[in-house]
């Protein structure tokens, strides 16, 4: 009972900043949208790292590491260093390019960026889009039900429908103000319970010495190398590595993520908003990792049941009552963080990619918002999928579609449409195939060739452009003018 209660105060705080938030709302697309691109730095970066962590690292790389052991730590360092180097040269130009082209959406802005107009390759990107941020925000859902189910062994659609219902709420009262509002908190929430089970964890079993006794009894577990490696040797974990931090770099090509950056209040601050990002995501993606690790003491037989289950049952076992019910709510923090994003991307896909012509009235943007999430919530309760194998999937797909094309972009090249098209499809087809076709994905991340293939053809078929001639803005558009 005081689980359950501890629990819900705190959900229930993160709905009232979320409805809060829709005093501040105007109803206008870019609004609703990109809130009228007034987000302050320290909020647009805790809001980017929160969407970027999501469910997927309380639930799957936890469950992940517990599997793996020392060598995920691989997957930490990739994912890190591959994001902070797409940062460094794409997300102020993206600013940039948002505030010239008065855009709501992601596909939007890449369709316009140099000033006319790719509807042909709009369209086929608002497909893709809904069709895998709508994969991606199902996982969310999914790894709410998993940790209701870990923590209080409540039927796992119980915590879906919960999910799904506190994000339709707020979503479609403050729009991705509200996204970003509640993503602050929960945050500080996420932090604040993965630090407490880490240093409960140790404490049980006799600190950092008594956990690295206990490791090296488990084969294998401390080996910095995988074992099942596409090849052999140093070419084998080369690729692995390169792999994963490919796996960082596809950040730039999220949409729901990448909206945060839009959303800033100018392109200036881009630096500060960078700070915070990388500072939470380093020390969090830490904390989760020694989590991880630990769970494998504590939980040895839940291989043979589901690793995904790790962190909620770790703290059951380990915490007080009142401290079980903060790691179920940062868990519910970090899927609704990253669900709300996904689903207000997708929503923006509907209204301004795949329509006709822009739809922006209030009421039709709150519509699509809730189909989006019905629809999410359907493909959740559907099944039983990993966490982990869904958000890497989406993950990888979206970047095979999207980052090729911006990366051109930012580094001031110019591509035709057809051209772009051409990237789009190869770059999805490439790593669909080499997932499902090759099955190669569990050794070299999928992203790798569906992003390296279409960039190298695109920068062949491209032509450089002046600096003048790229999307930097002489001077700031104001809120109320790119309304």
């Amino acid at each position: 009972m005081i689980t359950a209660i501890s629990f819900v105060l705190i959900l229930l705080s993160f709905v009232v900043i979320g409805l809060a938030s829709g005093r501040k709302a105007t109803g206008k697309r870019k609004d609703y949208y990109l809130a009228s691109s007034s987000v302050s730095p320290w909020l647009a970066g805790l809001s980017a790292v929160a969407t970027n962590n999501s469910g997927y690292m309380f639930i799957g790389v936890i469950g992940f590491t517990y599997q793996t052991g020392l060598a995920a730590m691989w997957l930490m360092i990739g994912w890190i260093v591959g994001d902070f180097i797409g940062s460094s040269f794409i997300h102020k130009r993206l600013r940039q390019a948002t505030a010239k082209t008065g855009e709501a959406s992601f596909a939007g802005v890449i369709a316009r960026w140099y000033g006319e107009k790719f509807g042909i390759w709009q369209k086929i990107a608002g497909v893709i889009m809904i069709v895998f941020l709508i994969a991606y925000a199902a996982a969310q859902i999914s790894a709410g039900g998993k940790a209701l189910e870990g923590v209080l062994g409540i039927n796992p659609w119980t915590g879906a429908v919960m999910v799904a219902a506190m994000v339709l709420l707020y979503s479609i009262v403050g729009g991705i103000r509200a996204s970003i509002w509640t993503d602050g908190a929960q945050s500080i929430t996420m932090m604040f319970a993965m630090t407490i089970l880490l240093i409960a964890a140790f404490a049980g079993v006799g600190g950092v010495s008594g956990a690295l006794e206990l490791w090296s009894a488990i084969p294998g577990f401390l080996d910095p190398f995988p074992d099942d490696l596409l090849f052999p040797g140093a070419l084998g974990m080369g690729l692995f590595i390169v792999g994963w931090l490919f796996a960082g770099f596809s950040v730039v090509g999220q949409p729901h993520v990448m909206v945060r950056f839009m959303a800033l209040d100018h392109d200036r601050n881009m630096g500060r908003a960078r700070a915070w990002y990388y500072g939470y995501f380093t020390i969090f993606y830490l904390l989760a990792t020694g989590v991880g690790m630990l769970s494998r003491l504590y939980l040895p037989d839940l291989a043979d049941i589901d690793p995904e289950l790790a962190l909620p049952m770790m703290a059951t076992e380990l915490l007080p009552p009142v401290l079980v019910g903060v790691i179920l709510a940062g868990i519910f923090a970090a899927t609704m963080s990253t669900a709300d994003s996904l689903v207000l991307s997708c929503s923006a896909s509907f209204t301004h990619d795949l329509a006709p012509e822009r739809l922006e009235t209030p009421l039709i943007l709150k519509t699509a918002t809730a189909v989006s999430i019905l629809i999410a919530l359907g493909l959740a309760l559907s099944g039983n999928q990993s966490v982990f194998s869904l958000v890497i999937l989406a993950w990888s797909t979206l970047a095979a579609a999207f980052a090729p094309l911006l990366t051109l972009y930012a580094l001031r090249r110019r591509v035709s449409e057809p051209v772009a098209i051409m990237m789009l499809v190869l770059g999805v087809s490439i790593a669909l195939f080499w997932r499902f076709g090759l099955g190669w994905h569990e050794s070299i991340y999928e992203g790798l060739p569906g992003i390296l293939v279409p960039l190298i053809i695109g920068w062949f078929l491209s032509e450089r452009r002046e600096i003048a001639a790229s999307p930097e803005p002489a001077a700031e558009t104001s809120p109320s003018a790119a309304e």
